[in-house]
């Protein structure tokens, strides 16, 4: 029997539900709410091929929020960031 450790302990993640993290299962679910919303939203305006593009570019934020690492920052807390470094940009600019 092998067990397999990471070097590094702290880029350790739990696998929850099929393969994924809480988190990536999580984003994953709400990726497919909204791909689900979308259609039956916008299907009596749109034809099916158009209609599978806007689910597909609608879900996709969502689900590469529970993938995303960035300077080991996760999606939210980047997006918290730009957020926080834009309001401080506007401040200085209205002074």
């Amino acid at each position: 029997m092998e067990v397999k450790i990471n070097k590094e302990i702290r880029n350790h993640t739990e696998s929850m539900f099929f393969g994924l993290s809480m988190r990536q299962f999580i984003f994953s679910v709400l990726a497919c709410g909204v791909a689900v919303g979308l259609y039956f939203l916008l299907r009596p305006q749109f034809g099916t091929e158009t209609l599978s593009w806007m689910c597909i570019l609608g879900a996709s934020p969502f689900a590469m929020m529970g993938f995303i690492k960035y300077n080991g920052m996760t999606a939210e807390q980047l997006v918290l960031i730009q957020i926080q470094s834009f309001r401080h940009f506007q401040n200085l600019l209205s002074k």
